[in-house]
């Protein structure tokens, strides 16, 4: 792609539509700008996430999960083009298996807290479900590869088990492990 960044304000959204990567205007909340904001969004959140203490294999996964969905924006904003590659969802896949293998099965739900990190985890994996949505409805309406709505998905899951990985790293002193739902199940269970 060409460096076309040459002038931020062009004042030609000032009429409420935006211009696709194709050149093509739309309405600023068409379904597809939608999701190209959520899925900015999502990746601006883990921008917040990368500026915390973090354990280094999880900062060096995250960069790379910054650049491919930047890949998945770009893919959103040329209706019909490919830029996110296959492998990206296997990727997320392996990372999963990898870190969820070292986690302790959960005894019930928990809630997105803990450690700073863990919570942005949360945040983030919350965003995520919201693109998804979005990308699933783009989809009803245009024709969008499964790859993005297949990486979204993905990427929340991931999300939730990196939570639990960051809240065990505790590397701000405030966290340690999963933070629980207090259900009448599970106290009955701890009773």
């Amino acid at each position: 792609m060409a460096n076309r960044l040459t002038q931020i304000a062009t004042r030609t959204g000032d009429d409420g539509t935006t211009g696709l990567g194709d050149g093509s205007r739309v309405p600023k909340d068409h379904l597809r700008v939608q999701a190209m904001g959520d899925v900015d969004e999502l990746n601006s959140t883990l921008g917040v996430l990368l500026a915390e203490p973090l354990p280094d294999d999880v900062r060096e996964l995250l960069v790379v999960i910054q650049h491919e969905l930047f890949n998945l924006g770009g893919e959103l904003s040329i209706p019909g083009f490919e830029l996110l590659k296959e492998d990206a969802v296997l990727r997320l896949d392996e990372a999963l298996a990898h870190y969820n293998a070292a986690l302790p099965r959960l005894l019930e739900f928990i809630l997105p807290a803990g450690t700073r990190s863990a919570a942005i985890a949360h945040v983030g994996r919350t965003v995520a479900r919201r693109a998804e949505r979005a990308v699933v409805a783009l989809t009803a309406v245009d024709a969008v590869r499964a790859a993005p709505r297949h990486y979204l998905n993905r990427l929340s899951d991931l999300l939730f088990v990196l939570a639990r990985v960051l809240n065990r790293a505790n590397l701000d002193g405030l966290g340690g492990d999963d933070v629980y739902w207090k259900s009448e199940r599970l106290q009955r269970q701890q009773d």
